[in-house]
Order: structure tokens, then sequence, then C-alpha cells
């Protein structure tokens, strides 16, 4: 009996030291600049998230942009105070020898710590969210094709986008995101997004290269009065074009040059949220462009881990 005793009593001590010690602290970048990002042209907006080898580097970026890659989260995953989406800052910061890239976002939780005053939590609700499932007939889907990655705006041939909106004028705005490099009418990396929007028919035209259905879902909860979430189990990368009305673009102020807080695109409707439409809908309904390519939006309760912003400063400390 005095041997089992004994033996216990070690086990309770060795795990009471396991609990006891702290997490690692994990690896700081070698420099890092944060700074409130220069003022885009009017009629044009473009964002850039990547960098080099050894290099992490965002342009023109929310913060909203940052903490996704930091905790691993959509965009619909984080709230906070508005400005999240409207200010916009260029970060550029050096990864130390030897750091994986399992590492960078505790490395970006710990800059935004410490540059913003940043403090959040985690919390988990149910809310209506959109499904992106796989249609009845199956999907409609486009390849990546590497060797044609170009985006155009005036249609397959790659024309140039339309000139930026005349002084004081908005009939026609365009709006871009991309993951880094290229710029509109160029070519443009893999998995970027491009948006033109025609203020003078109320249209919205999105065009993405290489990317999964995961990263398309994740767009249109940019867009839609509800979070998009990828349940099709479809893996690959594809070209995808879709086209609707402004009107059911509930989100697309919060990507336009003219920010949060302008109002609403023109065209677009404030007073109801866009609805799925049925199969006899207008060609106009993001519901019905969906169903071309195979695939539908279906609306349904989820639980969804959030981000809460609780406390951040608008301008970052000095470098």
């Amino acid at each position: 009996m005095k041997l089992v005793v004994g033996g216990i009593g070690v086990v309770v001590l060795a795990s009471c030291g396991l609990f006891g010690q702290t997490a690692p602290v994990p690896p700081a970048f070698e420099v890092a600049s944060v700074k409130p990002a220069a003022p885009q042209q009017p009629g044009r907006m473009i964002t850039g998230m990547g960098g080099d080898a050894g290099r992490v580097t965002y342009t023109n970026a929310t913060l909203k942009n940052v903490l996704m890659r930091a905790y691993d989260v959509k965009i619909y995953q984080i709230t906070g105070p508005s400005w999240l989406d409207s200010e916009r800052y260029d970060i550029n910061a050096k990864v130390p020898d030897g750091v994986s890239k399992e590492q960078i976002p505790a490395m970006l939780q710990a800059l935004l710590a410490e540059r913003f005053q940043m403090k959040v939590h985690r919390e988990t609700k149910e809310q209506s969210v959109y499904a992106l499932v796989v249609g009845k007939n199956g999907p409609k889907l486009k390849k990546y094709d590497e060797s044609a990655a170009v985006f155009g705006f005036g249609g397959p041939d790659g024309a140039p986008p339309p000139p930026p909106p005349p002084p004081g004028g908005a009939s026609t705005g365009l709006a871009a995101r991309s993951t880094g490099g290229g710029g509109p009418g160029g070519p443009m990396p893999r998995g970027a997004m491009m948006v033109s929007i025609n203020g003078s028919n109320g249209t919205v035209r999105i065009q993405t290269k290489g990317n999964t259905l995961s990263g398309l879902a994740n767009m249109l909860s940019g867009f839609l009065d509800r979070p998009v979430v990828d349940m099709t189990g479809i893996q690959g990368d594809y070209d995808i074009s879709l086209e609707a009305a402004t009107s059911e673009f509930s989100g697309m102020r919060l990507l336009t040059p003219m920010g949060a807080g302008a109002g609403p695109m023109p065209g677009a409707s404030t007073d109801s949220p866009a609805t799925p439409a049925p199969d006899s809908a207008p060609a106009a309904s993001i519901f019905t462009s969906i169903q071309q390519l195979g695939l539908k939006l279906e609306p349904r309760k989820a639980p969804v881990e959030f981000i809460v912003v609780d406390k951040a400063e608008k301008v970052p400390t000095e470098n």
C-alpha cells in the first residue's frame, strides 16, 4: 500500500510541474514598419497581402486583413470598432532566419498588441449564414489556367479597366483586392480577386483566378448580409466570374474606394438584405449567378467563432 501511495504522489507532483509552465514566447520580427497607408487614386483601390521570402508585407490593408492571418479566421469572424474596415495601413516586417511560417500568426498577434495596443477575445455564437453547397446537377467550374491568369474588366479579351470617375461623379467605380502583384488589366497572382462596379447599369462583376471555393465563400462574406460558409467539400483551384446587381451586395461599400461610411453603392438597396432567389429569378441575382456555377447559397443557422477586438488604437506607435 505504501508503494502505491508513493507512486501516486510522484505522478501528482509531475503534473503540477507541467501546469506551472508558461507558454513559450513567440519569436519577434527583426524589423517591423507599421504606418498609415497613403491615399489611393480616386476611383481605384488596390490591397496587397504577401511579400518576398523572409518578409511579411501588407499594402493599403485594413486591420481586419491582418487579423485574418494572425488568428486564422475569415473576415466575417472579426468584430470590433467600425474603423477596422476603413483605416488602412502599410506593414513591412522581416522574419528572422529559422522561423517557420506556422509561427508567423503568433508574431502578428504580438505585433498588433504592441503597435496598436490591441486586446481581443474569442467567443462563439449561433447566427444566420449562407451555406455554399453543390447544386442538384453538380458543379460547373473552370479549373485554374495559370497561362491565362490575366484580368480584364472589358470582357474575355482582357480589355483595360474603365477610367476613374470624373471629379464629383460616381457613375462608374473600380475596386480591387489582390494578394499582391499585378494590377487592373494585367497579370494577377494566383488566388487574387478583382471587382468592377458599373454604376450606370447597377451591376457588379467579381473575377477570381486560381482560388478555392473556401476563398470564394470568404469573398462573398464581405459583400452579402451574412457570412458564407463553404460546405461543398470540393477541393482545388478554379477561375470564377460572377455578375449581379449592386442591390445584391449589402456589404460592397466596405471594399470600394469610397470606403465605409460613404453610403451605399450606386443602385444598392438600403431597405432589405439580399434573399435567395427562385430558379426563375432574373440574371441580376447573385443567387442565380452562383447557380450558373452548379452551386447554391442556402440560408442556414450555424455556430460561428468570432475574434472580438475589445481595444485598439487607430494610430500605431512609432516604428
